[in-house]
């Protein structure tokens, strides 16, 4: 895919519009929930330094968010309604990031596979013809090197550890992982229309591409990355995802409903 060839957005029918519409609110909905996700482990994470980290990858996250819905200006979509006023029903992030999770080995497990499908996504984003990824999205890309370098760090470390943390890992992965491929893989009718935009590239391309950017890692705690089949999903088309939606808690903390009256835009 070639960034010479800039997308007309003025020029986009209503369905290749609201494909794109779609497809932005699937990264920057998946890039909120994961900062709430890694900022419940700021205090929890099993050392202060690692701590210190999830902090700043929190702020990393939730900085994209915002980069990301900033985008929808080009398609007269107002971004601040969008980021505080939408319910639960409407949100269309990877459905791994709808609800808390229970451990350490399930956020280590998340940060190699749920950071590592939308490192993939973002970078055929920034490759695309799309004018504000190819200048926006580079810069979340190197952001990003530090999770995966944690991500592998800590996988690393608990496929080594007790037969318990092994076992964690393990059930994260083996929950985590067929989800992260079915949403990279995805090949439904918005799909196709930002694929012949060039706004993206095709599921199959992007599987592989994350398949062979977790391949090593995943391998550590006892899993052949391409024996793992897509989850079985029923697809929400409307939404980029399957079924359900994030938790209450998680939604009011997205729109920062405890917080409205300090909201500052």
């Amino acid at each position: 895919m070639s960034t010479d060839t800039v997308l007309d957005v003025a020029s986009l029918d209503a369905d290749t519009r609201s494909a794109l519409e779609r497809h932005i609110l699937r990264l920057a909905d998946s890039k909120r929930l994961l900062g709430i996700r890694y900022s419940d482990w700021n205090l929890g994470a099993p050392t202060i330094e690692t701590g210190i980290a999830m902090s700043s990858m929190t702020q990393d996250e939730w900085g994209h968010a915002r980069l990301l819905y900033s985008m929808l200006k080009e398609l007269d979509v107002d971004p601040v309604a969008i980021e505080h006023e939408r319910p639960a029903e409407d949100y269309r992030n990877l459905s791994s990031l709808d609800s808390e999770f229970p451990d350490w080995a399930a956020t280590v497990a998340a940060i190699v596979i749920a950071d590592g499908a939308l490192r993939t996504a973002i970078g055929a984003f920034a490759r695309g013809t799309f004018e504000p990824a190819q200048s926006r999205c580079a810069k979340m890309i190197s952001e990003e090197e530090f999770h995966t370098s944690l991500g592998a760090a800590w996988y690393r470390r608990l496929a080594g550890s007790s037969d318990e943390a092994r076992a964690l890992l393990r059930a994260a992965t083996d929950r985590f992982l067929p989800e992260a491929l079915a949403w990279l893989g995805a090949d439904d009718a918005p799909t196709a229309l930002l694929v012949e935009a060039g706004v993206t590239e095709p599921g199959s391309d992007l599987v592989a591409s994350f398949e062979d950017a977790v391949r090593d890692v995943l391998a550590l705690g006892g899993v052949d990355v391409d024996t793992v089949q897509p989850a079985s999903l029923d697809w929400d088309e409307r939404r980029g995802r399957g079924p359900g939606r994030p938790d209450e808690d998680t939604v009011e903390r997205a729109r920062g409903d405890r917080n409205r009256a300090l909201l500052v835009e």
